[in-house]
Formats: structure tokens, C-alpha cells, sequence
């Protein structure tokens, strides 16, 4: 393995986690209380998804992760294969988190206008086409296609979350647990079998275009699944005063908090396996360690937002997360090999950091409106932000040739998340 194929695990870091919980947060605002929401038409409300409705949402959640984490975790092999540069991989790698950036603007635009289920639908169609397309031909168009890729998954993050909450109004709890169950069980899938594909078929081709089964599988079964439910367009108007947050310092400080978080979650996530590899273990075995660290976020991402919200401040949480993420970083940087299973579980346990930045921008909140007003602001300019932070840990990789001077820098954000999170995380609002 070349030190320039680093570059390319971090394209998973994109696609894994901005998934759930960012999905989540931009649907609860799309139904939360004090919002006057019109569906049409309004019946629809009412009625209880059925069970192939639910398995259409399981599998569409499984889609959101492994079509990036499965070409982060051989991106390498991929790389040299088609003899692209270290640039397009860098590029590569930062494509995910700029998709996810954009689709909170355009997933409620298109859903208004032709329906939630349409834009699902028409996502997985697409999805379902790029995955196919990107592997046919050189390293452009497998750019271009992962470009479509992130787009579409993108697409499904913001809505689905919202036809989770419309069609199965007294299961939410059943219906989210299942959907983030199934997106974290994908990414892992993703990481970790996809290496071992490649191995087997030694194609690295045919290794990608296995998940596209996945995904048909989901729009075979979303179709019939929606076809006899109304076509929902959320025309959403928070109700409130209108308000800009730009000079308020409580949302910089939590739009801050957002970015750098990301950040860290997106680099340690798509150049995990890199490093290792970089150490000396395998690839299957690095990519296993992805896995695990996917994994392990899934039961704490249910527990952990009931109990921060019992707590008056988020202070000690943010303090909790930071310490984790350090220790775990520290011991890749020192001992990469010593416990590398003990710094995968703190990493992972580390980025349960996502879903407090997400509790904090509704506790941090007087309303509706302003909450809206917040997550659009955090989520936007901090997800912009984080797509830099795996082309420019790649980059100190390539210039330096040791993976130290990255870690060291990616060590220094932790601190700043820290502090920053412990200033966001005092109980005031906006």
C-alpha cells in the first residue's frame, strides 16, 4: 500500500455518520411542535405504515453507508488501478460531506414539489444507476459517479426520517431504531466485506458493484411499499419571528462545535483503516476496525440524547467525548498496533459527540423557528467546513510521509471541540 493511498479511506467519512442523526435533526424540524405543518393530503397523517413500507425504509438505510464506506475501504487499490493522482483522491474523499452539505436546501424543495415518496423513490433509482455507472469506466467517471452516489443518499438522509414519523406515527421509536440499526449494520458491511470481495475477485470493479444489489433491493421494495399511500409534499412554515443568527455568539460557538466534530468523525472514520494499514496490519483486519468503530456508535446514539437532555448543561458531555476521542487518537498516534481494538472503541464511543452537537442546537433554542434557523446555520456551514478536514489530513500525510504530523494536528481539533463544546454545552439559549 502506497502512502497515497490514504487518500482514500476518507471518503467514507462523509457518507457514515452525516446520515442519521443530521437526517433525523433536519426532519425533526420539519415536524417538531410549534411548527404548522400541511400535508397532502392531510389524511395521510393518519395512516400506519405497513410492513413492506418498513423493510422499503430498513433497506433504503442500509444504502447510506456502504456506497462510500465500500470504496473508502479499497480506495487505494482503486487509485493505483485506474493511476489517478493523489489530488483526485483527495477530491474524492471530500465529495460526501460537500453533498451532504447542500441536500438539507434541496431534498425539502424537491419533496415539496413532488412528494416525499417520489424524491425517495427517484433517489434509490439514481443511486442505483451511479453505483453501476462510476465502475465502468476511469478515475473521471468514477468521480462523477460517486458525485451522483453521495447525492442521492444525501436525498434519502433528509427524507426519510420524515416518512419515518408520518407513516408510522405510534412506532417512531421501532421505526427510527430499525432505520439507524440498518445504516450503521451497511457502513460496517461496507468496510469490512469489501476488502475481502476484493481479495476473492481480485476486481476491484466487481467489488463496488456488488452493493448495487442492495440498493435495487431497496427500490423494488419502496415502489410497491409507497404505491398506495399518498404522495406527501411537507410544505413547511415555521411559525415564529424570523430572526438572523450570523452575530449571535452562542450559535457560532454550536456551529463551531458542529464543524469540528465532523471534522474529526469524517478523518477518523475514512483514514482508519489507512493508518493501520500504514502500521503494518492488513487490510481485512483494518477495515474490520472500521467496522467496529461504525458499530459501536449505534447503541449509544439510542441512549445517549435521552439522558443529555436530563441534564441542565451539556458541559460535561462535551468534556466526556473530547477525552474519549483524545485518548483513542493519542494511542494511534504512539501505539498504533499496542490495542487497536481499545482505540477503534474510544474513537467510536468519542464520536457519539454528532448526536450531542444535535441536542444541543434544540436545547440552545427558545422555538421552533429559531431551532430551524440553528440546525440549517450548524449543519451548512459546519459540514462545509469538515469536507476539508480529510483532504487536508491526506495532505499532511503526503507531505511528510508519516501519519504522526496528521494525528497530531487532528489531536489539536480534538482540544478546540473540547473547549469550544464546553462553552456551547452552559445552559442559556439563544
Amino acid at each position: 500500500m502506497t502512502d497515497q493511498d490514504a487518500r482514500s479511506a476518507a471518503s467514507a467519512a462523509s457518507g457514515t455518520r452525516a446520515d442519521e442523526s443530521s437526517a433525523l435533526a433536519r426532519a425533526e424540524v420539519l415536524v417538531n411542535e410549534g411548527a404548522a405543518e400541511t400535508m397532502a393530503p392531510s389524511r395521510s397523517r393518519a395512516l400506519a405504515g405497513g410492513g413492506l413500507l418498513l423493510a422499503g425504509v430498513a433497506l433504503a438505510a442500509a444504502n447510506m453507508r456502504p456506497a462510500v464506506t465500500s470504496l473508502a475501504s479499497i480506495l487505494g487499490e482503486v487509485r493505483d488501478s485506474l493511476g489517478a493522482t493523489s489530488t483526485w483522491a483527495s477530491i474524492v474523499t471530500s465529495v460526501p460531506t460537500l453533498c451532504f452539505g447542500v441536500a438539507g436546501i434541496g431534498a425539502p424543495l424537491l419533496a415539496r414539489r413532488w412528494g416525499m415518496n417520489r424524491v425517495v423513490g427517484g433517489s434509490l433509482a439514481l443511486l442505483t444507476a451511479a453505483m453501476i455507472a462510476r465502475v465502468l469506466g476511469g478515475p473521471w467517471a468514477l468521480l462523477a459517479g460517486t458525485v451522483l452516489v453521495c447525492a442521492a443518499i444525501a436525498m434519502c438522509n433528509v427524507l426519510i426520517p420524515v416518512v419515518v414519523k408520518e407513516s408510522f406515527p405510534g412506532r417512531v421509536g421501532l421505526a427510527t431504531g430499525l432505520y439507524t440499526t440498518a445504516m450503521a449494520a451497511g457502513g460496517a458491511t461496507g468496510s469490512a466485506i469489501t476488502p475481502w470481495l476484493n481479495s476473492a475477485t481480485g476486481n476491484w470493479r466487481w467489488s463496488l458493484a456488488t452493493w448495487t444489489v442492495v440498493a435495487l433491493a431497496a427500490l423494488c421494495v419502496w415502489i410497491p411499499g409507497t404505491r398506495k399511500r399518498p404522495t406527501t409534499k411537507a410544505v413547511t412554515e415555521v411559525k415564529g419571528e424570523r430572526r438572523s443568527l450570523m452575530r449571535n455568539p452562542l450559535a457560532w460557538l454550536i456551529t463551531f462545535y458542529f464543524a469540528m466534530q465532523s471534522t474529526i468523525a469524517y478523518v477518523v472514520m475514512g483514514w482508519l483503516p489507512e493508518v493501520f494499514k500504514g502500521a503494518g496490519m492488513d487490510a481485512t483486519s483494518a477495515g474490520a476496525l472500521l467496522g467496529v468503530l461504525l458499530l459501536i456508535g449505534v447503541p449509544i446514539n439510542m441512549v445517549l440524547p435521552p439522558l443529555v437532555t436530563r441534564t441542565r448543561g451539556q458541559s460535561g458531555w462535551a468534556l466526556l467525548m473530547g477525552t474519549l476521542m483524545f485518548a483513542g487518537l493519542l494511542g494511534l498516534l504512539l501505539a498504533p498496533l499496542a490495542a487497536p481494538m481499545l482505540w477503534a472503541v474510544l474513537m467510536g464511543i468519542g464520536m457519539s459527540a454528532f448526536p450531542l452537537a444535535l441536542v444541543m442546537i434544540s436545547l440552545r433554542t427558545r422555538n421552533a423557528a429559531d431551532t430551524g434557523q440553528l440546525s440549517a446555520m450548524a449543519q451548512s456551514i459546519g459540514y462545509l467546513i469538515a469536507a476539508s478536514g480529510p483532504f487536508l489530513f491526506g495532505m499532511l500525510h503526503d507531505v511528510t510521509a508519516t501519519w504522526s504530523v496528521s494525528l497530531i494536528a487532528a489531536l489539536v481539533i480534538v482540544v478546540a471541540q473540547t473547549i469550544v463544546g464546553m462553552l456551547a454545552g452552559r445552559p442559556r439559549v439563544i
